[in-house]
């Protein structure tokens, strides 16, 4: 049986910035494959429909949205036509993120604003537009995308990164307590290294190659391979699902064992 039978997914970052499967895009087939209605927000218009192309093809159904993150206006609206259609919104998926390069003495303030704009004002605004409709219904799932990076340094300097993905962690722990008995659970997600579109546009640039780049990272984790985003899309489903009732606060790492090393 479907896990996610009826279910309404709300899936900011479902697209994919380039070929292939991103962690928002994967996770919003997945609910799509368990039985949910979704969906799919990205700021490219054309990202998100391509998602919801693919879950039609599989039998589902989605409905594509274009929404910026840090547009309090924008969010609101992709609420409002989410409930015009379907009256509900079960599970909140925040998948948007950036980094940009510095270190603590080299990013720039506009560089820091930035990333904490997109990564962390973000997530707060649509839990913020999104936390009423769970309230009257008395139940909903919000998963937000972290990283390990939010509780480790990964080799990269890149400073409001680190800051601003612990601050999604903390955000989302303290959000869990606060409406923990009003059938709400908050969880986050930290993905480790993860073979990803996001790698080639924002990470390639520490590397020399694209090979290599992928060679260096395989070789950190004990596992000694990175992830896909499918790693990180069905631990979203399990987080979403009733099979999780009792789990709430929780930050799961998606690393292949890195957040045991030193």
């Amino acid at each position: 049986m479907a896990r996610l039978k009826d279910k309404i997914a709300l899936v900011f970052g479902a697209g994919s910035i380039g070929e292939g499967w991103g962690n928002g895009k994967a996770a919003a087939v997945a609910y799509a494959r368990e039985g949910a209605r979704v969906v799919a927000v990205d700021l490219d218009p054309k990202a998100a429909e391509n998602t919801c192309e693919i879950i039609a093809k599989e039998g589902g159904e989605a409905m594509a949205l274009a929404a910026d993150v840090v547009d309090r206006r924008q969010i609101e609206r992709a609420v409002e036509r989410t409930l015009e259609r379907y009256d509900r919104i079960d599970i909140l998926h925040n998948n948007v993120g950036i980094n940009l390069p510095g270190g603590a003495a080299e990013a720039t303030e506009e560089s820091w604003h930035k990333v904490m704009d997109i990564n962390v004002t973000g997530t707060f605004l649509t839990c913020r537009a999104v936390l009423p409709v769970m309230e009257r219904q008395a139940a909903g799932a919000i998963i937000n995308i972290s990283s390990i990076a939010a509780i480790r340094y990964t080799g990269y300097p890149y400073i409001s990164y680190y800051a601003s993905k612990a601050a999604v962690n903390h955000f989302t722990r303290a959000l869990a307590v606060e409406y923990a008995d009003r059938g709400i659970r908050a969880n986050t997600i930290m993905p480790g290294l993860m073979d990803t579109p996001h790698i080639y546009q924002q990470i390639s640039s520490y590397h020399g190659s694209a090979d290599e780049m992928r060679a260096q990272r395989a070789a950190i984790p004990p596992m000694k391979r990175q992830g896909t985003a499918w790693d990180v899309a069905w631990a979203a489903v399990f987080l979403a699902s009733d099979e999780a009732q009792y789990i709430t606060g929780v930050e799961l790492p998606i690393d292949g064992g890195l957040h045991c090393t030193a």
